[in-house]
């Protein structure tokens, strides 16, 4: 498979990779046909684990390339890291403000954004399509780094990311297109807006591997951007949503598991 990969271009590596990733959200979205409902507790495990790959690979695949990238520039190691890190943030804090969109298992006085009339079932879909976009950037900006030539930077290492990543996708297809099974959908529309929450992952990917070659000296802002707004969506939506069912030590543990498998992709294959 990396052979395949390294006679591509970067711009085909990175759309092979989110389409990847996108796919298997639609695998997890394709749960519908088989069950109406999943279990609060699977669930609540399934994204602890999401939000635990989310946070390893903000941590191994994305942040620590762009401090080892910054070493000897003309500004202090910490500079670009630590501003990347925050930008994406803070966008990602910006459009969580103004998207309007619903958290899975929140009532609809709880929707965040711009007040709308939009249905539950928008909401619920606008809510992960929200947080994917910085996962197909992440994937993006990673196989970006590759093409630049940089040392701390691997194909590898970019295959790893996106297979974290499209690991964690399966249980956030489930959460999609069962609760708008719930919501009185039919089960092929309720996989069709399930997978198509995804659709953004291939776009972010190739405007992020497209961004960092045509100007690598943004490649460790773009690194740092890149995780800064996925700790945020983990942190500020995954975390939550997976505890807010009582069932905290699974969805911890599911996190702990989560973290530890990313950690395992990243350092094994990175």
């Amino acid at each position: 498979m990396l052979e395949m990969m390294r006679n591509l271009h970067p711009v085909a590596q990175a759309l092979l990779a989110t389409c990847f990733t996108w796919g298997v959200t639609a695998l997890g979205a394709a749960g519908v046909f088989l069950a109406r409902n999943i279990n609060r507790k699977i669930l609540d495990g399934m994204l602890g684990f999401a939000a635990g790959v989310m946070i390893a690979a903000s941590y191994w695949s994305l942040l620590a390339p762009a401090l080892e990238m910054s070493e000897g520039k003309s500004v202090p190691t910490w500079f670009p890291a630590a501003i990347g890190f925050l930008g994406g943030g803070i966008f990602l804090w910006s459009i969580d403000k103004i998207l309007p969109h619903l958290h899975i298992g929140f009532p609809m006085d709880e929707a965040e954004g711009l007040k709308t009339t939009w249905q539950r079932s928008v909401l619920l879909i606008l809510a992960i399509t929200l947080h994917n976009i910085p996962e197909g950037l992440a994937i993006g900006v990673a196989f970006g780094a590759v093409a630049a030539g940089f040392p701390s930077a691997t194909l590898s290492g970019a295959v790893a990311l996106a297979i974290g990543i499209g690991i964690q996708n399966f249980p956030e297809g489930m959460a999609v297109s069962m609760p708008l099974r719930r919501e009185g959908m039919g089960r092929l529309k309720s996989f069709w807006y399930g997978q198509l929450s995804a659709v953004v992952e291939p776009i972010a990917g190739v405007i992020g591997v497209i961004a960092v070659t045509m100007a690598q000296p943004i490649l460790p802002y773009a690194l740092s951007f890149a995780a800064g707004a996925m700790i945020f969506v983990g942190v500020e939506e995954l975390v939550p949503e997976s505890q807010r069912g009582g069932n905290t030590d699974l969805a911890t543990m599911g996190a702990m598991l989560g973290f530890t498998a990313m950690m395992i992709l990243d350092v094994a294959f990175g």
